[in-house]
């Protein structure tokens, strides 16, 4: 890997919203010969995969700018429909919750570090099925994972715990509210965490309750008062703030959200102003897939499968810091970019044509 480095000109320091000032990285590619630059993606034989940790090599200097206690890490994961690729333990078939059906493509587990309007990815895994098996039902060879997405994101936790990445809450969606991520938060890591939680998840409401097995369902609870309720979630040894939120939807419908705090302290406005941030991780699978090309990727092997996703990782980031340094949105730069690139090649064609 290239070394960053160690002395910046005065060009490379960047002032943020927040007033802080932000170091230049010194990109990947920057550091490439020209000849040199589809290494990362094809390799050799014998070179190993890109990951999680080279990625973090590669934006711990930004990081180290901007991290603050109020940071957070929000972990999401994303599918990347690949229909037309010939199936392996990364492309194969997984269960798309935003649809609710399974689709063929990757799924990637991402970690984004959100502080001061800035958004970093500092931790990713890719969700790999080796191992094959029939379903006694339909009777069809499946594939299964010798790790579930929750073990990873306990893992990459980890991985941020040893990078001595400073945050306060964790923020997930529903879909990683099991109860051994949040005793892993909780009592592994002395973290907090926000997340939320679906409807039918029980509760008890007093340590009594608790003690005698009395749970019901969040969705029963009376929600009259403004106010978060303080509740022992089932299977959890220490109380939470329960909140419901309401908002409406684009289609004029409503939706109800239900947060669980392990702080004791904030009040709902607050609860609903960090989980908000959880958002920035929608943003960044947007940019992922618009923007950093994640689709792109023309490809058999599954390490240069994975190498593609690391250098579209690392692309989207990019966009950030440019996004940063120009106030420009993505799609903005996206079209600045093509309209030099389509001049450039033109005014080759131009001198071609008149030699």
């Amino acid at each position: 890997m290239p070394q960053t480095s160690a002395s910046h000109s005065p060009s490379s320091i960047l002032t943020i919203g927040s007033g802080e000032k932000l170091q230049e990285p010194s990109f990947f590619l920057e550091n490439i010969p020209g000849n040199r630059v589809g290494r990362p993606v094809h390799g050799n034989d014998d070179e190993a995969e890109y990951t999680s940790k080279e990625l973090w090599h590669q934006v711990k200097s930004v990081v180290r700018t901007i991290e603050r206690e109020d940071g957070v890490p929000i972990f999401d994961d994303t599918i990347q429909q690949k229909p037309y690729t010939d199936e392996n333990k990364l492309i194969c078939w997984h269960f798309d919750h935003s649809i609710n059906r399974s689709v063929k493509g990757l799924n990637l587990l991402n970690c984004i570090y959100q502080a001061s309007d800035v958004s970093v990815p500092v931790a990713y895994e890719l969700v790999r099925k080796p191992i094959l098996f029939c379903d006694r039902q339909t009777r069809r060879v499946k594939r299964k994972s010798e790790v579930s997405k929750n073990q990873l994101l306990r893992q990459m936790l980890r991985t941020c715990q040893q990078n001595r990445l400073r945050y306060r809450y964790v923020l997930a969606d529903s879909w990683f509210s099991a109860k051994e991520n949040l005793l892993f938060i909780r009592q592994d890591l002395k973290k907090h965490f926000i997340v939320a939680l679906k409807s039918n998840r029980t509760v008890a409401l007093s340590p009594q309750d608790k003690a005698h097995g009395r749970f019901v369902r969040i969705d029963t609870l009376d929600w009259s008062a403004p106010t978060p309720v303080t509740a022992w979630i089932k299977g959890l040894p220490f109380p939470v703030l329960l909140h419901r939120c309401i908002f409406t939807n684009k289609d004029d419908s409503t939706g109800i959200l239900y947060l669980a705090c392990s702080d004791l302290d904030p009040h709902e406005d607050a609860l609903e102003t960090i989980y908000q941030k959880r958002w920035k991780v929608e943003v960044f699978h947007k940019t992922l897939k618009s923007h950093a090309a994640l689709a792109k990727s023309r490809t058999k092997r599954v390490r240069t499968q994975s190498n593609h996703v690391f250098m579209a990782l690392y692309a989207a980031f990019s966009l950030e810091w440019l996004h940063i340094k120009q106030r420009m949105n993505p799609f903005a730069l996206r079209s600045k970019l093509y309209l030099k690139a389509i001049r450039h090649a033109f005014e080759e064609l131009q001198k071609l044509k008149a030699a």
